[in-house]
């Protein structure tokens, strides 16, 4: 008994001892949760204290910065960065005063142009930043789609007064068809031919030829239309000496490679389009099939096999003949066919799409006796499909470091860009140079002619927060002002070392870039990429350049604008230049750079290092590219997808 007591009161004291136990354990951690974040701040605070390594090295890069084999996410650690909030607003100063008081004969026409594009982007903006034009947008919203029909006939004499042009409001769209009866003139001679050469003795060539033309919205004021589909029929003239049929599309201003049909049927291995060859056969062909005929004659003579007649179609087009054209849109292209046959099928090219075919042109020796479009969407194109497929927060850009990066890299978009910006961000902007903030980079957009297009640019940049709006109306000679606009970014928000100019179709190697600039001592000034020495400007054909404009016999030294890097002394002294209107302007951006560093490099005691390397690709793509330009988004995954599983920089060629 008294043992049993002896135990219960032994039970007891233990049960004692486990609570006071269980308290003191839980201040102990209540005392360890204060403590920590005081400490940790403590570190942060010394860290962040003048003299610091942050302070001396502001990114440190010499981990990650190396080839893109050795680059290993899972294993690669990166210091804490801070990040600040989102700017969509570019915060490049332009007084517009002394334009308004009447001072205007000491600036340029460019300096005129651009207070205005200024002033009208202005008044546009604070109407998109209130709503405004979202609201009126869709109180039309109904009313656009009356505006879209679902055939259009026109008669020559008509399509000739409007100037060979026919609109088509709403664009095109699957299994849309456009019909051309016409009639091609006569050949005559040219004394200065554009697709023939003049032979010894030649004073002129008989020509024939004439285009038909699918053309987009213009992207900005002063570009060229797009050509979606150029289809250019030439019956006599051509280089070849021989009745063609050649197709292509001009994308940004700059041509395709040329699908030429000559007579030959596309090889049986060739890709289709549709199921449709590329190129019918129209002459008759000897050489393809005489070694058959001769191995096969006799054989065939013993059996009693009869021979196959074959049907050979002339040239579809014939000079003062009657043709019904018809170009069909297709899953996968344009079809042709000329009186009913398949004459050749063109694929669409990357950039385009078939609500961009907005009008339709025809030019050349042809009498156009009517016109009849068919099948087309009876309701007005929306941006918003194709941007609610991408709209994914994978993609989207981390906020600014708080701290001074290496690198920064502006890259010159425009507004209906979606495909080419969506493609960059697919690809080399995943670099992880970027996604861990040592180098940042960021779209620089101008206000569009079309309020649909600024209105799913404001949903576009409030999503992926990486395009910075450039408040003036785009135009093809105001490139240069976005060009300041991202060394004013790149100086004041981010205080970067170095800032890189890029297009939206140029593919970064970002790896091998910083590796470049990095060779160079950090208090030396530096401008590098493909750099031209003693160019001339063309005072004729379409890109002249008046005397007005540059009044200089050669250009200054200057990078080609798809790809370049300078140092942020030279970006300070052309934002403090342009601020107090001192900053000579001039409508092509590369040159204008080329022209401020040199002025940068008289005014200065220091000296400018050129760095040129012809793999800062001005066209296309070379082996062991820096830069790789004029690339489609297509291709743009393309070359990220071969860095990541091949682990080296080979070029895609498709188109």
């Amino acid at each position: 008994m008294k043992q049993s007591k002896l135990e219960a009161l032994m039970a007891v004291s233990r049960l004692k001892l486990f609570r006071v136990a269980m308290i003191l354990l839980f201040l102990y951690l209540l005392l360890m949760s204060l403590e920590i974040p005081l400490i940790l701040k403590d570190t942060l605070d010394e860290e962040d204290a003048p003299g610091s390594s942050l302070d001396r090295h502001p990114i440190t890069i010499d981990e990650v910065v190396g080839d893109f084999a050795k680059i290993d996410k899972a294993s690669t650690s990166f210091p804490q960065v801070y990040t600040k909030e989102y700017k969509k607003v570019s915060g490049l100063v332009f007084d517009e005063m002394p334009f308004a008081n009447g001072s205007r004969d000491e600036f340029s026409e460019l300096h005129k142009v651009a207070a205005l594009a200024f002033s009208v982007g202005k008044n546009l903006w604070k109407e998109l930043d209130s709503g405004k034009i979202l609201v009126e947008l869709d109180n039309k919203a109904e009313n656009l789609s009356e505006s879209c029909i679902h055939s259009i006939m026109k008669p020559g004499q008509e399509f000739r007064r409007n100037g060979r042009t026919m609109v088509i409001p709403c664009g095109l769209t699957l299994g849309s068809q456009i019909t051309v009866i016409g009639k091609p003139y006569w050949s005559h001679p040219e004394y200065e031919p554009k697709i023939a050469l003049l032979r010894e003795g030649e004073t002129s060539v008989m020509v024939s030829q004439f285009t038909v033309e699918l053309q987009g919205l213009k992207t900005v004021d002063g570009e060229d239309p797009p050509r979606i589909l150029h289809l250019n029929p030439r019956l006599k003239g051509d280089f070849s000496g021989r009745p063609v049929i050649e197709q292509n599309t001009c994308y940004r201003m700059q041509w395709g490679s040329a699908l030429r049909c000559e007579g030959w049927k596309s090889d049986a291995g060739e890709e289709t389009v549709d199921g449709q060859v590329k190129c019918e056969k129209w002459i008759h062909d000897d050489d393809n099939h005489s070694q058959e005929s001769k191995s096969t004659w006799w054989l065939n003579r013993l059996i009693g096999r009869k021979t196959k007649l074959t049907v050979e179609w002339p040239f579809p087009f014939v000079e003062d003949k009657l043709f019904v054209l018809t170009l069909r849109a297709g899953l996968e292209g344009f079809h042709i066919s000329v009186d009913g046959r398949h004459v050749t099928s063109f694929p669409y090219r990357t950039g385009f799409s078939l609500e961009d075919a907005t009008g339709l042109f025809i030019k050349g020796d042809v009498y156009i006796h009517s016109i009849f479009a068919a099948s087309l969407p009876t309701s007005h194109p929306s941006f918003a499909p194709q941007r609610h497929l991408e709209m994914s927060t994978k993609w989207k850009a981390p906020n600014l470091p708080d701290k001074p990066v290496h690198l920064f890299i502006g890259i010159l978009s425009a507004g209906n860009h979606f495909a080419e910006r969506m493609a960059l961000r697919k690809s080399w902007m995943q670099h992880q140079l970027i996604t861990s903030l040592n180098v940042v980079a960021r779209f620089f957009v101008a206000l569009h002619g079309r309020n649909e297009v600024n209105v799913e640019l404001m949903k576009e940049a409030e999503f992926f927060r990486d395009i910075v709006i450039v408040p003036y109306m785009d135009n093809y000679d105001l490139v240069v002002l976005k060009t300041v606009a991202i060394c004013e970014f790149g100086i004041h928000e981010l205080a970067a070392n170095y800032i890189m100019k890029c297009d939206d179709d140029t593919f970064v190697r970002i790896d091998v870039v910083m590796k470049e600039v990095k060779k160079i001592r950090q208090d030396k000034s530096l401008y590098m990429g493909n750099i031209n020495y003693y160019h001339r400007p063309l005072r004729h054909g379409k890109w002249a350049v008046t005397y007005e404009e540059w009044p200089e016999e050669e250009y200054p030294p200057y990078a080609n604008g798809p790809g370049y890097v300078v140092s942020s002394d030279i970006a300070k002294y052309i934002v403090s230049n342009f601020e107090k209107h001192n900053l000579r302007l001039f409508k092509m951006e590369d040159v204008s750079m080329g022209m401020w560093v040199e002025n940068f490099n008289k005014s200065m005691t220091a000296t400018v290092e050129y760095v040129h390397s012809v793999k800062f690709c001005q066209f296309g793509c070379i082996e062991d590219y820096f830069t790789a330009h004029y690339q489609s988004p297509k291709q743009m995954i393309c070359l990220w997808d071969r860095l990541q599983l091949q682990r080296k920089p080979t070029c895609c060629n498709m188109r």
